[in-house]
């Protein structure tokens, strides 16, 4: 058996599926080359039957994304599986992944379907995908449910249909490690033709236990793991691939298998995929939150001052964040300000380069000292994912204890200055109704977060917004930064302005 384990990202699929995240074509294909930068082997980037958008979505990635195998996900019907083809027939290397459900209560409740229908509406769909390619995989939803014998049926017959990857799910995340593991154990043994298929595993996240289910799984056979950045999706979300990827590099001697992975690149691909989606990573979340290198304890810092090892098990440098901290001031030149980004992963245009410069140099003015946060927060504010219809110019604001809080907001659309007033329940209410009136969109606020980049009064503060028109269901993600958390709020709530104005152009 190999000892190679295969990567399959599905941020783009069912990670997407995390409520209130909504990402457009522009920002996918930014994710998308990102992940083939990280290493994945394969990126499942969507489900094309769903929406238009979605299908274009797809379509793109995999016009436009090399070096990696491109998925799309198609229930086991003849309309989903054309046009998945469809939608991945122009990339590199195109894989269909066709589903459908094998656990009695799914049977029962969702399908109306008996065991034999299931068998022959799995095999139906395998040999229609392997018409169009010949990377197929099949997945039995709820598989963790499903009863074992049966399950080894499906699997038999699915793999004599041309399945080439068979993919074992833990769709409630119901399952234990030890019993995650027996299953796959189980599986491995009791299906005739395994071997000529790779077994894969789908774990998700509702007890906590996707990342040790997913390692459970490979330890006994499985030699492809599903999951997302962060380990975002559906419900309480998939197997953090960062974890995964980082428990079998660092427990080698435990596991002795071996991924594509480019761990430099995890910290990157993690921050990207928070700020585009939104969703901010806990601090204490392991390999990427930001007390995962952290040491208060003065007993741990002895230690890890005199030894990194005696309280790190993995080099922070190993997955891409930088060990110095103290980078730039504001007597440093463009060259040094190029160099530390590109040390970073930021390979900028000119273009790009003088407006992160220039960024640069109003912030050191500010603040006393430039980290490698801050440098990475400049960047992401200042390279746009989409044009910018509306973009800030300036914000006056009239708030206090005996007072009611007033903006006035001056937003410049091409060669024109619009400017209005208006009041609020505090600042950033009256800043974002000012922001309404002017651009005449009635939005409202789903949800609102600030963070700190840094410690200290000066500290960048990041700002991410997420707002809906009224009447409207799609959710639009905004991010602002800046030492002012009252102009970070405004350029955040601008910026998911401009996201809807730009997919309502298109």
């Amino acid at each position: 058996m190999s000892n190679r384990v295969y990567i399959f990202d599905t941020t783009l699929r069912d990670g997407e599926q995390s409520p209130g995240v909504s990402l457009n074509m522009t920002e996918k294909l930014k994710i998308a080359r990102q992940l083939a930068r990280l290493g994945v082997d394969i990126i499942e980037a969507g489900f094309p039957i769903t929406s238009p958008g979605d299908f274009a979505a797809v379509q793109a990635i995999a016009r436009e994304v090399r070096g990696v195998t491109v998925a799309a996900l198609a229930r086991a019907n003849f309309k989903d599986i054309d046009g998945a083809w469809e939608a991945i027939k122009e990339a590199e290397q195109a894989r269909i992944h066709t589903f459908i459900a094998t656990s009695d209560i799914h049977l029962k409740y969702k399908l109306r379907k008996d065991r034999e229908q299931v068998i022959e509406a799995a095999v139906e769909a395998v040999k229609r995908a392997k018409k169009y390619t010949a990377d197929v995989e099949f997945s039995a939803e709820d598989a963790s449910r499903s009863d074992l014998d049966y399950l080894c049926r499906v699997f038999a017959a699915v793999i004599e249909a041309g399945a080439t990857v068979i993919n074992v799910p833990d769709t409630v995340g119901y399952s234990t490690p030890e019993e995650f593991g027996r299953f796959i154990k189980a599986i491995m043994e009791g299906t005739p033709g395994i071997e000529k298929a790779i077994v894969s595993v789908h774990c998700h996240d509702d007890l906590g236990l996707a990342v040790a289910n997913s390692l459970a799984a490979v330890a006994n056979g499985a030699r492809q793991v599903e999951g997302t950045i962060n380990g975002i999706g559906e419900r309480a979300g998939n197997a953090a691939l960062e974890e995964v990827v980082m428990g079998l590099y660092t427990r080698k001697d435990l596991y002795g298998l071996s991924t594509g992975f480019n761990t430099r690149e995890i910290y990157r691909s993690s921050r990207l995929v928070s700020s585009l989606t939104g969703m901010p990573v806990q601090p204490n979340k392991a390999v990427v939150g930001k007390n995962a290198f952290a040491h208060e304890s003065g007993i741990h810092q002895d230690g890890v001052l005199k030894e990194r090892t005696t309280y790190e098990i993995m080099n922070p440098e190993m997955v891409g964040i930088a060990a110095s901290n103290l980078v730039l001031g504001k007597h440093s030149g463009r060259h040094a300000f190029r160099e530390r980004l590109l040390e970073l992963g930021y390979n900028l245009t000119n273009e790009e380069l003088n407006l992160a410069f220039a960024r640069f140099k109003s912030l050191a003015d500010k603040k006393k000292e430039i980290t490698d946060q801050d440098l990475q927060a400049i960047v992401e504010d200042e390279i746009k994912h989409i044009p910018d219809t509306y973009t800030l110019e300036y914000l006056h604001i009239s708030s206090g204890t005996t007072v009611v809080p007033t903006a006035t907001v001056g937003l410049r659309m091409g060669d024109e200055l619009k400017e209005d007033a208006a009041c609020g329940d505090g600042p950033v209410d009256a800043i974002y109704k000012t922001v309404n009136k002017i651009t005449g969109l009635q939005c409202k606020l789903v949800n609102y977060a600030i963070n700190a980049i840094t410690g200290g009064t000066d500290a960048l503060g990041d700002v991410t917004v997420k707002v809906k028109q009224a009447g409207g269901e799609k959710i639009y993600t905004g991010r602002g930064v800046s030492t002012d958390i009252l102009e970070a709020s405004a350029k955040a709530y601008v910026n998911a302005v401009n996201k809807m104005v730009y997919e309502q152009q298109s």
